[in-house]
């Protein structure tokens, strides 16, 4: 073939290329709402930092033997975090960072919610007729003064039957919004039961006392996340 005409015939095929790649790509935002959870609320208040990387998480698989995925989480994740953790503990404040030694934060517990992995497996690769979300969360969780009081590994599990859904997306929807509750179940469930948490929890302290609006200001030098 004359090199004039391969470059026509190069021309003429890219665009069906860029669609073919285009369709073996999918995208996923987690939407889905979570049920106000019924439990016995901590008289504590806790400190929430606000981790950017957790509230705008998003997976994006890299592998060449798969489709191109990108599955964002941080917003649904964001959501869980707020109902569960408002249901648990009498009162939320909002941190920016960590505190440290000599600038206390007016609170008892600080949390620190991370995403550590997350995977998935179709059903074109399992030969099961199901969607399965894997994810890994690290809830660090410190004293008013920035002290760790425990690393707390916690795992989750979603799937989703693929028989009455329209498409791979919203499968893919249900077995991260399953993981997601699956997670919120386990921090209600298993707070008191990592036991740094429970033996700090033991520990006589003194009542917060300090302002707790707004959120404190901390030092300029503090180590961003």
């Amino acid at each position: 073939m004359q090199p004039k005409r391969r470059l026509c015939v190069l021309r003429l095929l890219l665009p069906l290329m860029i669609s073919l790649l285009a369709a073996c790509a999918g995208k996923v935002e987690v939407q889905g709402d979570f049920p106000q959870p019924l439990v016995d609320q901590k008289n504590l208040v806790v400190g929430l930092v606000d981790n950017p990387k957790f509230y705008n998480f998003q997976y994006e698989e890299k592998s060449k033997d798969r489709l191109k995925w990108t599955i964002g989480t941080g917003g649904a994740q964001q959501k869980l975090l707020s109902t569960v953790v408002g249901a648990m503990f009498k009162q939320v404040e909002p941190l920016k960072k960590i505190p440290k030694a000599g600038s206390p934060a007016p609170v008892d517990l600080v949390l620190l919610p991370r995403v550590k992995e997350f995977q998935y497996a179709m059903p074109r690769e399992t030969k099961v007729n199901i969607f399965e979300v894997w994810i890994k969360y690290s809830i660090q969780i410190y004293d008013n003064q920035g002290a760790l009081v425990a690393d707390w590994i916690m795992p989750a599990y979603g799937k989703t039957p693929t028989a009455f859904l329209k498409s791979e997306e919203d499968a893919l929807n249900q077995a991260v919004m399953m993981a997601l509750r699956d997670a919120g179940a386990s921090f209600i469930t298993g707070f008191e039961r990592v036991p740094e948490i429970k033996a700090w929890l033991a520990l006589p302290r003194a009542p917060i006392t300090q302002p707790r609006h707004p959120a404190p200001t901390l030092p300029d030098d503090e180590e961003t996340l």
